[in-house]
């Protein structure tokens, strides 16, 4: 079975820059502005390398 990233919205503050955006290897996620990331999921390869990193548990695998 495939492990699905999700984004909990409530839970990320939305007030900087994503560091998980940049700690994927393959470029999965994006960013406007402050927004929440955005999750490219033809891309997502279920690593869980972002959400080990979110300390709010914004990104949960």
């Amino acid at each position: 079975m495939e492990k699905k990233l999700k984004i909990v919205v409530d839970n990320c503050p939305q007030n900087h820059k994503c560091p998980a955006v940049k700690v994927c290897p393959v470029g999965a996620l994006s960013q406007k502005e402050f927004e929440a990331p955005q999750i490219d999921y033809d891309k997502c390869i279920g690593c869980g390398k972002c959400s080990k990193l979110c300390p709010k548990k914004a990104l949960v695998l």
